[in-house]
């Protein structure tokens, strides 16, 4: 399970956008995605610089991860 804090999210398109970006590395990835914190909970089995990646492709800066 990863822990990322991500920015510049705000409203279910964001959601969605970021979820997409994860399932697109791993298919089979869960995402729970916390607006009002800033967080994303990612349980996958891609490594993590590949989530990262994938959510800053999609316009969302990763700030901190765990």
């Amino acid at each position: 399970m990863y822990e990322l804090q991500v920015e510049n999210m705000s409203c279910g398109h964001c959601v969605a956008s970021v979820t997409k970006a994860v399932k697109a590395v791993d298919g089979a990835a869960q995402v729970d995605v916390d607006l009002a914190g800033k967080q994303v909970k990612v349980a996958s089995a891609a490594p993590l610089e590949a989530v990262k990646a994938a959510i800053a492709d999609a316009g969302y800066p990763v700030t901190a991860a765990r």
